[in-house]
């Protein structure tokens, strides 16, 4: 890897062989020890335990940045320029999803009258019928359940699988490992006896990825056990896993082989992070229920919590019995009008920010990359389009630097210095750079990442790419500080 302090050059430009930046300034001196611990916080992975620690940015001299900064901020502006042809190809993609969303605003006639909202049951809610038929037709899906019942994508995906998993079946991971809180869910890790499918007597087993990250085709082909393998379930982002993001025609792949050697085999899809990062959805290739969270693309970034489920009509019958209670049925859950306009707001909204997100990975790749960092998806425009860019980074240091440093321009919290720590539903320590006006919002901008080899921050979001263009401002120079002192 080439040494991350070297400077990063305007596109086409090469660096001569052992070339580095010009020596940082000094830091302004810090106030006492006693000074900080009375002012400013430092916020843990675990999002409920707080410290005293750093000093506000406004403590202390005003002093102006120090040049590597201003260097850092033409070198990111540079690399935009370089991006042009690749932002129109995004932006023809947000067009495209724009249109498809608005055309189901249309077929079902949304007015004014579909933001009364209910209580109580919710029994009638004409909005919360209407936003469930929106949502199934843009997810290519006969029915869907968008709730505000659901309090996360991982909640989604795990009424999900309860709903169609009975004892004695087998659940297949199709894409390798699942995401790191998926694993609580399934049983491979957690609290004995809070009912996980393992202890529901469903088994588990998960089919390898190739040595390039990719699905195990000719695996795949005899992975299915006749009457036993009851869900396959298919992860399209590449999580916390330094793997690529898989395309529609890739999902569409994996459902024929899979009905084919059993057509009753239920095809689970986790479509967070790739909704709207291209024109068609799992449902449309076949896949039999997909699943998401709100606080990611499909809310737009303003929704205020919530996931959907969109597949066929009857699994999204036993989905609702699994979020309620069976004999409710769909047509209950209260939701009042303010979040049901939010919902319809920010679905509307979603194409546009889910493509200012791949604008903004599309930079980080970029950057990072002439930094000599392996970047996934490469720099350009990507076989598949991803909401999460992840760059290698390679210690413990690198990561808590360049987290430290996107926190500082977040919205939110900036005056937070984020820290590794434990945190609810992953078995490593995490960091999180997430100042988000939705508490836990990735859609918004983040970059966050389990703390294991070989250290890798997944970065996500972004309401506007140029909001990305100032965090890796200050990203990029801590980074580099991190690095020089590495060697």
């Amino acid at each position: 890897m080439l040494a991350a302090r070297n400077r990063c050059p305007v596109a086409g430009q090469q660096l001569p062989s052992g070339a580095v930046s010009a020596p940082l300034a000094p830091r302004p001196v810090q106030p006492p020890r006693s000074l900080i611990i009375a002012h400013g916080e430092r916020r843990s992975a675990n999002r409920t335990k707080w410290a005293t620690a750093e000093p506000p940015a406004t403590q202390g001299p005003v002093v102006d940045e120090p040049v590597q900064e201003l260097s850092v901020a033409d070198q990111i502006w540079s690399c935009s320029q370089d991006l042009a042809p690749v932002f129109s190809e995004v932006d023809r993609l947000v067009a495209a999803n724009v249109r498809k969303v608005q055309r189901a605003f249309r077929d079902h006639r949304i007015g004014p009258h579909h933001f009364q909202g209910s209580t109580g049951y919710g029994h009638g809610d004409l909005g919360r019928e209407a936003l469930d038929s929106v949502m199934a037709q843009v997810m290519g899906a006969e029915a869907a359940l968008m709730r505000v019942q659901f309090v996360s994508g991982t909640h989604a995906i795990a009424s999900a699988l309860y709903a169609v998993l009975r004892p004695g079946d087998e659940m297949l991971a199709v894409a390798g490992h699942p995401y790191d809180t998926m694993e609580e869910v399934i049983g491979t890790r957690g609290t004995p006896g809070h009912g996980s499918l393992q202890e529901w007597g469903v088994s588990y087993r998960e089919l390898a990825l190739t040595g390039e990250g990719r699905i195990d085709w000719e695996a795949l082909k005899t992975a299915i056990v006749p009457g036993k393998t009851r869900v396959a379930h298919i992860q399209r982002s590449c999580g916390y896993a330094l793997r690529p993001t898989l395309s529609i025609d890739e999902i569409g792949r994996a459902v024929q082989i899979i009905k084919a050697q059993d057509p009753s085999v239920v095809v689970t899809v986790d479509n967070c992070y790739g909704e709207f990062t291209d024109t068609r959805e799992p449902c449309d290739v076949g896949a039999d229920l997909a699943m998401g969270s709100l606080i990611k693309n499909p809310g737009g970034t303003i929704a205020p919590g919530g996931g959907y489920v969109a597949g066929r009509a009857d699994l999204i019958g036993r989905v609702a019995a699994r979020l309620y209670a069976p004999g409710i049925g769909i047509d209950a859950g209260g939701v009042p009008g303010s979040t049901l306009r939010i919902f319809f707001q920010g679905l509307f909204l979603a194409p546009q920010t889910t493509g200012e997100a791949l604008k903004g990975g599309r930079l980080v790749a970029e950057l990072l990359h002439r930094d000599g960092f392996t970047v996934i998806p490469a720099p350009g425009v990507p076989e598949v389009w991803s909401m999460i860019t992840a760059v290698q980074l390679r210690s413990r240091e690198r990561m808590t630097a360049f987290c430290r440093g996107i926190q500082r321009t977040c919205p939110i919290g900036s005056y937070i210095s984020p820290e590794p720590g434990v945190t609810a539903g992953y078995g490593d320590e995490v960091i999180f750079a997430d100042g988000t006006f939705i508490d836990g919002s990735t859609a918004e901008l983040s970059a966050d990442g389990p703390i294991r080899e070989p250290y890798v921050v997944y970065c996500q979001g972004g309401t506007h790419w140029t909001h990305w263009a100032l965090a890796l401002e200050g990203a990029v120079t801590s980074l580099r500080e991190a690095v020089a002192k590495d060697n």
